[in-house]
């Protein structure tokens, strides 16, 4: 079963429940599996998406290193590790 017939099973249950006190929590979860299979429908999946080109440098003599990146993608434990 795929995304699109379950968003429209889901679609259809909540058309058919009363709407009362009752049933506001069965209500409730619906909508939650609604919003869930829409945000997958919308999204694009994590395995299909390509890696970035690299790029090869050179060895030759002294050199320096410049490491660039987010403050949060552990530059300064690859400092302490060289």
């Amino acid at each position: 079963m795929g995304i699109l017939e379950k968003i429209g099973e889901i679609e259809r249950e909540i058309s058919r429940t009363q709407k009362n006190k009752a049933t506001e929590y069965h209500l409730g979860l619906l909508k939650a599996k609604l919003a869930k299979y829409r945000a997958q429908l919308l999204e694009p999946s994590k395995s299909a998406g390509a890696k970035g080109e690299g790029f090869d440098v050179m060895k030759s003599g002294d050199a320096r290193v410049a490491l660039i990146g987010f403050p949060s993608s552990c530059v300064l434990t690859h400092v302490s590790v060289l």
